[in-house]
């Protein structure tokens, strides 16, 4: 366990805090117009370089997402089309730029395990017409709890946002884990607002 005060980081690292957030029943819905242009499409068995790509121009970019990255082709594959997680891609016309990720795999839960819209709809009242779609969807099964986490890498619009959409935080972790950017995985020049320590 950490005590108070500063801790270094190792080189080659980055660290993040991060919260996680549940509902334990259905929050109210947040109305929104649906924006212009877009539909919410279900993606039964997303192929896994289309998924990189979307996960990619959501969140990995500007925001240092890369958990998926690290996974083979088969082990993205077999989570991606598993009958209990739901991909869903906000599309305009035929070019995904949303997406949101529903896992049911733990019994009596539901976890929004990726969320996010492309930089350009940012604002566009987008992610709330999939967050409005995603409380629907997720509170249709028979669970108990529905929850999501973000960290200190990501918009610092995530955590207000999704106390808004009623979510409570519940506990808090440090996560540490490789630079993207150092192993191959992210080019250098990603998420610049984050330092690169060598």
């Amino acid at each position: 366990m950490l005590g108070d005060g500063f801790h270094d980081i190792p080189p080659g690292k980055v660290a993040a805090v991060v919260t996680h957030l549940e509902m334990r029943a259905p929050a109210a819905s947040r109305p929104v117009p649906d924006p212009k242009g877009v539909t919410l499409k279900r993606i039964p068995t997303p192929d896994p370089d289309w998924y990189r790509d979307l996960f990619g121009r959501v969140g990995a970019r500007d925001w240092l997402w890369f958990s998926r990255l690290n996974l083979t082709d088969a082990d993205l594959t077999a989570i991606l089309h598993d009958p209990l997680v739901e991909t869903w891609a906000l599309m305009a016309g035929d070019h995904a730029v949303g997406l949101l990720e529903l896992d049911f795999r733990q019994p009596d839960a539901c976890e929004l395990a990726f969320f996010g819209v492309t930089p350009d709809l940012i604002g566009a009242g987008a992610g709330r017409f999939m967050m409005n779609h995603a409380i629907t969807r997720a509170w249709e099964r028979p669970i108990h709890r529905f929850h999501v986490h973000t960290c200190t890498l990501d918009s610092s619009a995530a955590l207000p946002f999704y106390r808004r959409s009623g979510f409570m935080p519940v506990r808090q972790q440090i996560e540490i884990a490789d630079d993207p950017r150092l192993t191959g995985k992210l080019p250098q020049d990603a998420a610049r607002q984050v330092p690169i320590f060598r």
